[in-house]
């Protein structure tokens, strides 16, 4: 493996390097060591898979996008104030990060279902959102918002904004100088943020079940069809896991295809 700048680190951190890529390595190589792979057509074909496949791709990528969105007009806004209110505000963002999944998935509950304080809004409208598809993509984009945050504001920080104050300068509007100047500068990082937040929203689970359920065909997603198929026929669970970490080792990989990228998008 090749060195950058041409420094030695010491040979513990190459050890504990070893060891770190090997407690990602070791549990993936077992799972295709016990993936039964004559079965694996059948089970990729298998209408209910298909249904849930289907319905976990629809999900995650609309989440992707409202996350992106949202996300990247969030880290914008974090990037550029300061002040103590801005640091609570990171911090209330990033939460998710480390929340136990049922844990987010009881404050979806709280926050859309009957005890929710918008329920008065939803029953006059006649909306419900909690066991539907809705609660599905409320969840991913509950777990996925804080990648996309985490990963833009850091770019933003780093670049910082001069170009954007050149083009204010000459009269560019805001919205402008968002659609010429920031986001083609910021295109890299943004890519890598909405993989992020595709991948981790296509591997929801926990708050997915506890808000969302596991109906077929409206909620039950990849991930609670494993886990659902765990119960019956531990390969069968194996097979569709490994078509799941193959299609997210796909994704990610597409996005990092040119190596890290910094803030302009190109690799370093």
């Amino acid at each position: 493996m090749n060195r950058k700048g041409g420094t030695r680190f010491p040979a513990t951190v190459g050890l504990l390097a070893l060891v770190a890529g090997l407690s990602t390595l070791f549990p993936l190589l077992s799972l295709v060591r016990g993936t039964p792979w004559a079965s694996l057509p059948a089970l990729a074909s298998a209408p209910e898979n298909l249904t849930a496949a289907a319905l976990s791709l629809a999900t995650a990528s609309l989440a992707c996008i409202l996350s992106t969105v949202l996300g990247c007009a969030l880290a914008l806004v974090l990037a550029r104030a300061t002040g103590p209110l801005v640091a609570v505000l990171r911090a209330l963002v990033l939460v998710p990060l480390v929340l136990p999944p049922v844990v987010s998935g009881l404050a979806l509950v709280l926050a859309y279902g009957r005890q929710s304080l918008l329920s008065p809004l939803f029953e006059t409208v006649g909306v419900q959102v909690v066991f539907t598809t809705s609660a599905v993509v409320l969840a991913q984009i509950f777990v996925s918002l804080p990648f996309v945050v985490l990963t833009l504001e850091s770019a933003f920080r780093a670049r910082g904004f001069a170009e954007e104050r050149v083009a204010a300068t000459l009269g560019a509007r805001p919205m402008r100088v968002l659609h010429t100047v920031t986001l083609p500068r910021f295109a890299g990082p943004l890519l890598i943020a909405a993989t992020l937040a595709f991948a981790r929203s296509l591997g929801e689970f926990g708050a997915t079940l506890t808000v969302a359920g596991s109906l077929a065909g409206t909620t039950r997603t990849l991930p609670l069809q494993i886990y659902l198929a765990r119960e019956a026929d531990l390969s069968h669970a194996v097979g569709l896991s490994i078509l799941l970490v193959a299609f997210s080792l796909i994704v990610v990989s597409l996005a990092y295809a040119r190596g890290p990228l910094n803030g302009e998008g190109e690799a370093r």
